[in-house]
């Protein structure tokens, strides 16, 4: 059984910085389409980095330029590095996963994942 932990979120101003982390377990060798995708207050949920079983890596254009989405394997733990967060950031973060994605964001891959954590809150003070 697959399982994703979240954790990293917090409370900061605008133009600062946070690190999102999500350790996985249960995915063994097998290689899987990973992402991150938040909930805003009033939206619906929306993929923001995702990284392909291939390595390729594709962003939400609200963020790209200052989200960057990585992996270590050693550790079992994807990231997500945000700087530069603005108050329209603020959501509930979600990491999750699937053995395929069909394709890239802003493709709504959101409906491939099979796997997804509980979620960790960032919320951005103007």
């Amino acid at each position: 059984q697959v399982e994703l932990v979240e954790s990293g979120g917090g409370s900061v101003q605008t133009g600062g910085s946070l690190r999102l982390s999500c350790v996985t377990s249960g995915t063994g060798h097998t290689t899987y389409c990973m992402g991150w995708f938040r909930q805003r207050p009033g939206h619906e949920r929306e993929g923001v980095a995702l990284i392909d079983s291939d390595t390729s890596i594709s962003y939400a254009e609200s963020v790209t330029g200052r989200f960057t989405i990585s992996q270590d394997d050693a550790k079992n733990t994807l990231y997500l590095q945000m700087n530069n967060l603005k108050p329209e950031d603020t959501a509930m973060y979600y990491c999750a996963a699937t053995l395929y994605c069909s394709g890239a964001l802003p493709t709504p891959v959101e409906r491939d994942m099979d796997y997804w954590g509980k979620g960790t809150l960032v919320t951005v003070s103007s």
